[in-house]
């Protein structure tokens, strides 16, 4: 059975399948207009749909962009396809996870999955984004986080989105380069940058919402729609204040006997240094400081390799 009420059901992507960009699933329009060239993704992992819904919404909008050039992308949809609501993370992905493939040695290398199939034929449109947003939700119960990777031009386009409340500059995953930080998205000498949202938790209805009011004011402040139509389908009230959470060591799975200190919750603070946060074998990981954030914790896919939590503090 789920794990917990799934709240929005999976949208019906067929009418997207065939795109105008000789890859399915991927739609791109150009003004014609002078601008940045902006790319909007969803289903990175196929279990989080909330993004899809986004999309859907963008194109019964029958959305256009009003300067440069706007690609918005479906990306695993083999995985989304195996969606069950009695097992809903088994659709995480197919054969591996498709935001862990993103450096070149990768994409260039002999392996093979249906996850690598599909990043080399959206490396293009990835590669050619001046700006880029990816849509995701998350498995535990938390507020909505930006992650910003390792640069703080994603935090200042954040800034200038001003949304959501929390912002995060991390260390990445052990287990391999996300999208965000290919290429040009990691390098302080390019203007440019890469954002991901995790908008609330899998399937609950007020992640829609996040990733609606995330996709507009993303793609206003990129220039690619008119500020007048988008602010008119805004959805949410933007916060008062907007914190960063600087992250500096993440909780690497090293073998299947790991377990949590306690049932952490997704930004909570541990007050006191030396606070223990997880066993794993001899291992005992403890909070290296006084007021250490968890940032995303989770149980879903705690195998050797993965990050359990990321351990941070508010800048």
């Amino acid at each position: 059975m789920a794990e917990r009420p799934i709240e929005i059901a999976p949208p019906d992507l067929s009418r997207y399948r065939s795109g105008n960009t000789g890859v399915d699933y991927v739609h791109a329009f150009d003004s014609g207009k002078p601008g940045s060239s902006v790319m909007v993704q969803a289903l990175t992992h196929g279990n989080e749909f909330s993004g899809a819904i986004a999309l859907d919404y963008l194109f019964k909008e029958d959305v256009r962009p009003a300067r440069g050039k706007l690609t918005l992308a479906f990306a695993n949809v083999a995985a989304f396809e195996r969606f069950d609501a009695a097992d809903p993370n088994r659709s995480r992905y197919v054969d591996e996870d498709y935001n862990r493939v993103w450096a070149d040695d990768v994409l260039d290398g002999p392996r093979d999955s249906a996850e690598l199939r599909r990043a080399r034929e959206l490396r293009r449109f990835v590669d050619a984004a001046d700006y880029l947003l990816d849509l995701h939700t998350m498995g535990e119960p938390c507020r909505p986080i930006m992650v910003c990777a390792k640069s703080e031009k994603s935090v200042a386009l954040s800034r200038r989105m001003g949304v959501p409340a929390d912002l995060l500059l991390d260390t990445g995953h052990a287990a391999g380069l996300r999208m965000i930080e290919r290429g040009a998205f990691s390098d302080p000498a390019s203007p440019r940058a890469a954002i991901l949202i995790e908008a609330g938790r899998h399937w609950e209805k007020s992640a829609v919402d996040v990733a609606i009011d995330t996709t507009l004011r993303f793609l206003m402040v990129t220039g690619a729609l008119d500020v007048g139509w988008a602010k008119a389908r805004l959805r949410l009230q933007p916060p008062a204040v907007q914190r960063l959470v600087r992250v500096t060591e993440a909780v690497v799975v090293k073998s299947s006997g790991f377990r949590f200190a306690k049932p952490w919750k997704g930004l909570e603070v541990a007050p006191k240094a030396g606070t223990p946060v997880a066993y794993d074998g001899d291992t005992v990981w403890r909070t290296p400081y006084d007021d250490c954030v968890m940032v995303m914790p989770g149980i879903a896919h705690l195998k050797p390799g993965n990050t359990a939590v990321r351990l941070g503090r508010f800048d």
